[in-house]
């Protein structure tokens, strides 16, 4: 049991840091590079907001992955789904790094580009919902944090990955080489990775949740998720996004994108790359923690708490970035991650423990998918617009701290469900007490 246990934490740990070691790859070249090289015919401001936008329509297919994922998710099984998505995130990926430019092509080259983020972000969506709740539905009940914290974890571990090799790729190809044909090895080592997690993820036993429905033939349409928790699904949705929203100045290629335009603080790629590396480390260890100690203190105060951190973090990010400093901006980086990771870490089992068995898989992907729309998807973009509408920074600063603001509240308008029974056999409690002037599960 316990080695399974340990299995489990590896295939979705290890697949969920190569899925997003995929998708954060793009988010960084697209501030760094697809603005000159699939859209410089725009103009310089008009291309890295377009290009900023393709990173946020990604986000629009995030719903309907998690849609078509969770419902054959909660049918058929979480582990069938996390290998399908795990391949259509590294296809997608690896062809990418074989796309001509626009100087090649014309505009099939970004028409191309778009059509294959439109397959990251259909992939991103169904795999989240999958990862989590199989590491979840696997752990024991007082353990449940530490354990979702696995596939969290993959996230920072992705950004991690994907800005230490794009920094190594400065290195190796330096100045316009790295523009030419050195972002593209990132991309094309994808491949590798996805076969590692494919063979990873082939020797996992599916949830013993899904087991349980099948034995009962439990079948449950996504309608009936809307139909009876369409509030918990928007109070789920917001708390993610006030994570996301901050989150996405670094993962959707926003602050690497501001400090390196040589017309403002210009910066060298490699220093903010690696910059943004420690950040990930940091954040790594930070979404663990989170996890962890959600366990012994709860989901609802370990939330609360995060979005506090998180607040202070937003408020001396950029006042600390446009001192230029690359000292100064890895200080505010790293800070700004212990916040992201406070507010994240324990969100798979939070997720987990807010749905009933029978929609949970749909439930949980489709919550974070909204949250990442209505947080991440347009964030970066959003930045560049109010920088260029004012001028400065100062609003950027406003909009993540309304985003922050929003979680807090919506966190403590929900109840702490920490340690509720996952088995499809306690629906009934699962289905009631989600917010605080409701009445309370009695198997809570």
């Amino acid at each position: 049991m316990r080695s399974e246990r340990r299995r489990v934490i590896a295939a979705t740990t290890i697949g969920t840091a190569i899925e997003w070691y995929d998708y954060f790859l793009y988010a960084a070249v697209a501030g760094l590079v697809f603005n000159q090289t699939m859209f410089g015919p725009l103009g310089p401001a008009a291309a890295t907001i377009v290009s900023f936008l393709t990173v946020g329509l990604s986000f629009l297919f995030r719903p309907l992955g998690a849609v078509l994922a969770g419902h054959y998710a909660d049918r058929f099984g979480r582990r069938g789904v996390l290998m399908i998505t795990l391949f259509t995130m590294g296809t997608a990926t690896t062809l990418i790094g074989l796309l001509p430019t626009y100087d090649t092509i014309g505009w099939l080259a970004p028409a191309a580009l778009i059509l294959l983020r439109i397959l990251q972000g259909t992939s991103a969506g169904g795999e989240w919902g999958s990862a989590v709740l199989l590491a979840v539905e696997h752990a024991p009940v007082n353990k449940r944090g530490l354990y979702g914290a696995g596939p969290q974890v993959g996230v920072p571990a992705g950004l991690l990955m994907s800005s230490g090799m794009l920094a190594l790729m400065t290195a190796v190809a330096p100045g316009d080489a790295f523009v030419e044909w050195g972002w593209r090895i990132p991309f094309l080592l994808s491949i590798a990775l996805t076969f590692l997690g494919w063979w990873i993820r082939t020797g996992v036993e599916e949830s013993p949740v899904v087991e349980e429905m099948r034995e009962t033939g439990t079948r449950s349409p996504i309608s009936g998720l809307f139909k009876s928790h369409a509030g918990v699904v928007l109070a789920a949705a917001l708390i993610f996004a006030a994570n996301g929203a901050v989150g996405y100045m670094t993962t959707g290629g926003y602050i690497q994108n501001y400090v390196t335009d040589p017309t403002g603080i210009g910066l060298s790629r490699g220093d903010i790359l690696w910059a943004v590396t420690a950040s990930a480390a940091v954040w790594l260890f930070t979404t663990a923690f989170a996890g962890w100690v959600s366990d012994y203190i709860g989901r609802k105060r370990t939330l609360a708490i995060g979005f506090v951190v998180q607040a202070a973090g937003v408020a001396v990010l950029f006042p600390l970035v446009d001192t230029g400093s690359i000292a100064k901006i890895t200080a505010a980086l790293i800070f700004l991650t212990v916040g992201l990771g406070l507010t994240y870490g324990e969100i798979g089992a939070f997720y987990a423990e807010l749905f009933p068995a029978s929609v949970r898989a749909s439930g949980a992907s489709i919550s974070y998918a909204l949250g990442a729309i209505l947080g991440g998807a347009f964030a970066p973009t959003i930045a560049a617009a109010l920088r260029e509408a004012t001028g400065g920074t100062a609003a950027i600063t406003v909009y993540l701290m309304a985003a922050t603001l929003t979680g807090f509240v919506v966190t403590l308008l929900v109840r702490d469900r920490t340690g509720i029974p996952l088995g499809h056999d306690h629906e009934d409690a699962q289905a009631a007490g989600h917010f605080v002037w409701e009445k309370s599960a009695g198997s809570l």
